[in-house]
């Protein structure tokens, strides 16, 4: 599929984003190319880290015992394609509860993180069984990344996974008018973006498959709601790591360019928006935005709350101990099931309805 062919019509099919017309497409140029050798280099060997220590640490773990999805009475369907491209970033799998519930049960789409360059449902295996065992019907998608693909890109993936997700809802026990959205980090912008798009109804032709499209709840996990201005995390902290550093210095090469300028877009990166006080055009669903206290995005967090709570938006921030970003992947640790019971209290407040996972101790 050509890179203009962002947005999805119905379930399989795409059609091209006539808004973003005038953005430059991503064409795999890596943003680092302005950097000098040995910093271009000692971010290439990060990212490669990054990756292969996920995928690895989440291959390993999916050998304990424990992981094995059948001893939670939960199934999953890999690799649904949701277009008909051939590309698995173009697939998703859905993890469900076992036999057949009296009443369809609400569907989550989790959005994988990973700053936007890297992960995908392979890795976030963790996320889609902590919440299946709950009673949810879970439905994890790939999506293409930046630098290749910058937004509407991966945007766009992800509201045609949901398309499609609902169309198919039956097959999956699903309810597909009990849709609640989740993500952590990237994932979780993706999610606030959505959500800013379609409530305060931006021009963005990607969204209108799901302007209609009830959202019950929406959950982002340790997101990065600014993708610009990474400079802002050694402002507030002199001594942030040059690790995490440079992660988040390539974080912007998921925003739009115009002219080879990037452009913040409220959908890609929706905080300064909606820092401006913008007025939502429909009713904003509730928001549960767990984040870590040790994690460098808690401000980001801060900030969303404070930006919304003028305008009578339902949010409800925790902080977590001193954890660091994405903890509730850690399941064994007292906090990450805090905050996953946290979630499921959240859920079943709003309409949602989460039964209590059967008891299982991850030591």
């Amino acid at each position: 599929m050509p890179d203009d062919s962002f947005g999805p019509a119905g379930g399989d099919d795409a059609v091209g984003d006539r808004a973003y017309n005038d953005y430059d497409v991503g064409d795999g140029a890596d943003d680092r190319a302005g950097d000098p050798p040995w910093v271009r280099a000692r971010k290439r060997a990060g990212g490669l880290f990054i990756r292969s220590a996920f995928h690895g640490t989440a291959a390993l773990v999916k050998r304990v015992p424990l992981a094995n999805v059948d001893r939670h009475d939960v199934e999953v369907i890999r690799s649904v394609p949701y277009l008909q491209t051939g590309l698995i970033e173009h697939t998703y799998d859905v993890y469900r509860p076992k036999g057949r519930a009296e009443q369809p049960l609400p569907m989550v789409l989790y959005i994988h993180g990973g700053a936007f360059r890297a992960l995908s449902k392979e890795t976030h295996w963790i996320m889609g069984l902590a919440l299946a065992r709950r009673g949810l019907v879970v439905v994890v998608p790939n999506y293409r990344l930046a630098p290749k693909h910058r937004f509407p890109a991966g945007s766009a993936d992800v509201v045609a996974a949901l398309v499609h997700a609902r169309a198919h809802a039956e097959r999956y026990g699903a309810d597909k008018d009990n849709v609640v959205i989740a993500g952590e980090s990237a994932g979780a912008n993706i999610t606030m973006g959505l959500i800013t798009g379609v409530h305060w109804g931006l021009p963005a032709p990607h969204l209108d498959p799901i302007r209609d499209v009830v959202i019950k709840a929406a959950v982002p996990f340790c997101g990065v709601f600014q993708v610009s201005d990474p400079g802002r995390f050694r402002r507030q902290e002199p001594t942030f790591n040059w690790f995490f550093n440079d992660r988040v210095h390539e974080l912007p090469s998921w925003l739009p360019r115009r002219g080879g300028r990037i452009i913040e877009d409220p959908v890609a990166s929706p905080l300064l928006y909606l820092e401006g006080g913008p007025t939502p055009t429909k009713k904003v669903p509730p928001l549960f935005i767990p984040v870590g206290g040790g994690d460098f995005l808690k401000d980001d967090h801060v900030r969303l709350k404070r930006a919304l709570d003028p305008m009578g938006v339902h949010v409800e921030l925790d902080v977590y101990g001193l954890e660091p970003h994405a903890f509730h992947a850690f399941v064994w640790r007292p906090e990450a099931r805090r905050c996953w019971r946290d979630t499921a209290d959240f859920l079943r407040r709003h309409g949602v309805p989460v039964r209590e996972p059967p008891p299982v101790s991850w030591r």
